[in-house]
């Protein structure tokens, strides 16, 4: 009696095995702490040469608060660990220590487009608003002065602003519901939701908060979400690139 042979496994063209590797090891935490380096060395270089004139970002000051508080407050601390919360994922992960030519350049676009993407966001919810010109008026990052200290703080947002909301707060909190029994689905949903509040709300706090305004409060509602599900799906590297990404094009 014959038999039917199985199925052969599906042949995936070389572009297709291309970007397959792409979207892994970008996601990878090496290839986010190489991606992201140049932005954290010239940030923080920035700061030191710029001295007052350099706009120095709101979740920086938040996290070298902190450890001062606890008693730790060497300068370069922060971004020390920074690189060791990278390193020590990505050791955890097992994966190989070696980055593809090319990942970076691929990364660097991949955070170009979804930058517009977002910065299309804005007056997309503006048009379902019908304000148009308030969206103008208010745009998130007008208040911001400008010129080189600028540019500086948007790399300084990408960077702690990722690492504060979503690589620590995200991360616990999806852990946290994890230990209290819920499912992956449902507690991923409340940990992006939940974070991506607190994200929005962090604007309006503080000596450096801005005033309380619906319209700005809930585009950057959304955007938390938008890079959330980055850092979840692309990794912190994307978010982060992502983030810096969109402040410049908005800086601009």
């Amino acid at each position: 009696m014959a038999t039917s042979k199985p199925p052969a496994p599906p042949q995936h063209t070389p572009l297709a095995r291309l970007a397959e590797g792409y979207w892994a090891e970008s996601r990878r935490p090496l290839a986010s702490l190489v991606f992201i380096a140049p932005l954290l060395v010239t940030y923080e270089a920035g700061l030191l040469v710029l001295g007052h004139y350099a706009v120095q970002n709101g979740a920086d000051v938040w996290l070298r608060g902190s450890l001062t508080f606890l008693g730790f407050g060497q300068y370069f601390l922060l971004p020390i660990l920074t690189v060791c919360i990278l390193l020590g994922w990505h050791y955890t992960t097992r994966q190989s220590w070696r980055i593809s030519r090319g990942l970076l350049w691929a990364m660097t676009g991949e955070c170009l487009a979804l930058a517009i993407c977002l910065r299309l966001l804005v007056y997309l919810q503006a048009m379902l608003s019908q304000v148009v010109a308030e969206a103008v008026r208010l745009d998130i990052f007008s208040t911001i002065p400008s010129g080189v200290g600028q540019a500086i703080g948007f790399l300084g947002a990408g960077i702690y602003e990722e690492l504060l909301f979503r690589l620590i707060m995200l991360s616990l909190l999806a852990w946290g519901l994890k230990r209290l029994g819920m499912t992956d689905r449902k507690r991923m949903v409340i940990a992006v939701l939940l974070t991506s509040l607190l994200f929005s709300a962090a604007h309006y706090v503080g000596k450096y908060g801005e005033d309380l305004d619906a319209f700005s409060f809930l585009f950057r509602f959304l955007a938390g979400i938008f890079f959330s599900v980055l850092f979840v799906y692309r990794g912190f590297g994307i978010a982060a690139g992502t983030h810096a990404g969109y402040n410049i094009l908005a800086g601009l």
